[in-house]
């Protein structure tokens, strides 16, 4: 019969390159990590450092134009679909 040579050797080799396999896999998770943290750090700064100019009117004035918008579909001019339009644009403006 065939004899298998050297079980323990053969054994410590692939048991070896897998924890080998293993630690690379897991190095390689840690900087991933490591490189989405720094990311996301750097664009909390930006974030941060740059302010966002209020594009569309004031709170005041949205709030006025929203009474205005009421007004005309009260008397009749807008119908309830075209102020909810524009109440949705004035309200996505702020």
């Amino acid at each position: 019969m065939f004899m298998r040579r050297r079980p323990l050797a053969r054994a410590a080799m692939v048991g070896g390159a897998a924890y080998y396999a293993g630690k690379r896999r897991q190095e390689s998770q840690y900087r991933e990590e490591d490189e989405q943290a720094r990311l996301d750090e750097l664009e909390a700064r930006q974030s941060v450092a740059t302010p966002v100019a209020p594009s569309g009117p004031s709170r005041e004035e949205a709030i006025e134009q929203l009474k205005q918008l009421a007004e005309l579909k009260d008397s009749g001019v807008l119908t309830e679909a075209e102020f909810e339009v524009q109440k949705q644009k004035l309200l996505q403006g702020m």
